[in-house]
């Protein structure tokens, strides 16, 4: 090669190759109506370990939400530090969820929540398929799970509550919905950031175990909401407590623990794909070019 030829600018050194192009892998967009999925035997494992999963962490917090009330009761000679208060509580949800998220990433995403699998299948995470399976088998999961702890504490169970959820006294509809609004936001946000597979990428410098902030964001939601809603976040966990205890004001209040998490999780879903992820721009460029291409 002369002084007058030139490398083709088509070809790259490995130092350059090594930086051109995405440093992680984006996986492709699930299609809504992905029927082949029924005929394979690892969806239905999924489907079982969101039955299974759903079904154990309502059995563990329902049980700790009734041992602290019955705990606390005054009548039957109980104190405020006798039991393991709102804190305890708090830790009890988030525990499990970290608990069960990391047991069950691997074979179903570990969504334990109707409103995650509904934030996930809006950003096209899951075929419409898979997350009407797994709200189905969450909600089936949930009640098995407060059905085991009325038959394990019977004598407790009706009397503290059945761990249903509530609008608390004194608190009106709208601080309710809005409570739960915001709950469930924090938990799907948490929940697309701790999972984007940008954190593989060359400038993301922490390295983080998903299930770990999952969990602690459901702690802290906790902390806010309990003396408001008993805090739900979780369409499974309400329905299913108030499946088995089965009295009016449980019901009464049913729609604001399913609308108040569809909501927070459809706005967190919007949120990290179209602004944080720049997804709404990304469309708008590829709409642009293909009209460039026509025009052209």
């Amino acid at each position: 090669m002369n002084k007058t030829e030139t490398m083709p600018t088509d070809e790259l050194t490995e130092e350059e190759e090594s930086f051109s192009g995405k440093d992680y892998k984006e996986p492709p967009p699930v299609k809504i109506f992905e029927v082949r999925e029924l005929k394979k035997w690892s969806f239905y494992r999924a489907v079982i370990a969101e039955f299974i999963a759903t079904l154990l962490f309502l059995y563990v917090t329902v049980l700790t939400v009734i041992g602290f009330k019955s705990q606390t009761d005054a009548k039957s000679g109980g104190g405020a530090c006798a039991s393991v208060g709102l804190l305890g509580i708090s830790w009890a949800f988030g525990g499990m969820i970290f608990i069960l998220v990391y047991c069950t990433a691997g074979i179903s995403g570990g969504h334990i929540n109707p409103a995650v699998t509904f934030g996930l299948f809006l950003a096209s995470k899951v075929s419409l398929v898979r997350a009407i399976s797994y709200i189905v088998a969450q909600c089936l999961g949930a009640t098995c799970g407060v059905g085991l702890v009325k038959i394990f504490q019977s004598t407790y169970y009706n009397r503290y509550g059945g761990g249903a959820n509530v609008l608390a006294d004194g608190y009106n509809v709208g601080v309710g919905v809005g409570a739960e609004i915001i709950g469930t936001f924090v938990l799907v946000y948490t929940v697309f950031s701790a999972t984007d597979p940008k954190r593989n990428a060359r400038d993301s410098h922490i390295p983080v175990l998903a299930p770990l902030p999952i969990g602690f964001s459901v702690f802290m939601v906790h902390l806010a909401t309990i003396p408001i809603t008993g805090t739900g976040i979780n369409p499974a966990r309400s329905f299913g407590a108030a499946v088995i205890y089965n009295k009016q004001k449980a019901w009464d209040d049913q729609w604001i623990f399913w609308v108040g998490p569809f909501v927070g999780a459809a706005i967190a879903a919007f949120y990290h794909q179209f602004v944080l992820r720049a997804g709404a721009m990304k469309a708008y460029g590829s709409v642009r070019s293909q009209l460039h291409e026509l025009h052209a």
